[in-house]
């Protein structure tokens, strides 16, 4: 606020009279307290927009090659996940010799999540392959995934899906 402070004329004697001087004195107490206000305002307000996301640990890419991990047929468990929200499932992997009995779950804790949980009891070394087809959307990949989590699922991968087991699916009728 700007206050204006007014001096009085000198002699009380009736000569000439003076011209008034003027001073202004702004008070920045009332800036200085708004500055502040603001500055605790915005830095409380950052602190609550932190975005929540799902931690995903993706492999380091070697350098060398060395000979892929071979993976036992007795610790597999593929997961298709197909067109329209379906959800495949088979124990053990696909190969030229073996057709794995291909069973529909859904994404529900009756569905996959029990499925899940009675394949680890089974066998605490299970290795869960995910498979999404060219048809599934993207919420089952996000929804499968959330299920590796909910079900503490340590070992499992994304894996592209081969050409079999799409004729699988096309010929299990499911």
């Amino acid at each position: 606020m700007a206050e204006i402070q007014q001096q009085a004329s000198g002699g009380g004697k009736g000569g000439k009279k003076r011209a008034k001087k003027m001073s202004t004195k702004i008070d920045m107490t009332p800036m200085v307290d708004l500055a502040f206000l603001l500055l605790t305002f915005f830095m409380l307000t950052t602190t609550f927009s932190k975005p929540t996301v799902m931690q995903v640990t993706m492999p380091v890419k070697e350098k060398k090659e060395d000979d892929p991990t071979v993976l036992k047929a007795s610790d597999a468990f593929t997961v298709l996940l197909g067109e329209n929200n379906k959800i495949y499932y088979y124990e053990g992997l696909l190969d030229a010799t073996t057709k794995p009995e291909l069973k529909l779950s859904s994404y529900d804790a009756n569905g996959i999540r029990k499925t899940l949980l009675d394949r680890r009891r089974a066998n605490p070394g299970t290795v869960v392959l995910i498979k999404p087809d060219d048809k599934s959307n993207y919420k089952n990949m996000v929804d499968i995934l959330d299920e590796m989590n909910i079900t503490d699922q340590k070992k499992y991968a994304l894996v592209d899906i081969s050409k079999s087991d799409q004729d699988l699916i096309k010929t299990s009728g499911l």
